[in-house]
């Protein structure tokens, strides 16, 4: 391949490196602590490795010059997870809201970047026939939150499409893993082992997000 054709370099500044690699496998074996931890009912195996999971990748996403935005958005889904650990009065509002702040993060990091109106009528769709099946079965006090939490949470998982497949593979995954919980508060009939599917699917929506992110055109990045 002559010098006119060759690719362009990736910077070595954003390349994996030996550091950057520790930090994922580290997270990936948190994930699975905790997903067999949860299958199998063992309670203190996923107390101690849920809070590790976003602070490892957002540390593997900072070693590789993660966007500022994508690090604190993955920083206020660990806040939410530890809130969330908690059956404190407040905490699952609290935890919400933390959340809440990482999706205003990751829409700001989409920026204006197009995404498919067919992909947002969809999902207005779904948003729409949610709300509605769940308003009656929610506690009163948490409707109107709910409400607009999903309605943000559902603005990123259409925006997130706009990264490519990936990012909107993890925004849907999002959405559904949310989608599991509130069922589980307005006491719907739930799969069996209802908490592993709503970590499966919230651990793989963050993992993609992040790889859609590294990976967005014109932000430099190589790929994990």
């Amino acid at each position: 391949m002559s010098a006119s054709t060759a690719p362009p370099a990736v910077p070595p500044a954003v390349r994996a490196t030996p550091v950057s690699r520790a930090l994922l496998a580290a997270f990936g074996l948190a994930a699975a602590v905790d997903l067999v931890s949860l299958l199998a009912g063992a309670e203190p195996g996923h107390q101690i490795a849920k809070p590790l999971l976003m602070p490892l990748l957002a540390a593997y996403a900072a070693t590789r010059k993660a966007p500022k935005l994508l690090v604190a958005a993955l920083l206020s889904g660990w806040a939410g997870d530890v809130l969330l650990l908690s059956d404190a009065d407040g905490a699952f509002l609290a935890g919400m809201g933390s959340f809440a702040v990482g999706h205003v993060c990751y829409l700001a990091l989409f920026g204006r970047r197009r995404a498919s109106p067919a992909l947002g009528a969809l999902y207005a769709a779904a948003l729409a026939g949610t709300v509605a099946l769940l308003w009656s079965d929610l506690p009163a006090e948490l409707r109107i939150p709910v409400a607009g939490y999903s309605l943000l949470l559902t603005a990123v998982a259409h925006r997130a499409s706009s990264l490519g497949f990936l990012a909107g593979l993890g925004g849907a995954l999002f959405l559904l893993s949310d989608t599991l919980i509130a069922t589980g508060v307005a006491a719907w009939p739930r799969p069996p082992a209802p908490d592993f599917w709503v970590m499966l699917t919230y651990v793989a929506a963050q993992c993609l997000l992040t790889t859609g992110a590294l990976r967005s055109p014109g932000e430099g990045r190589d790929t994990p």
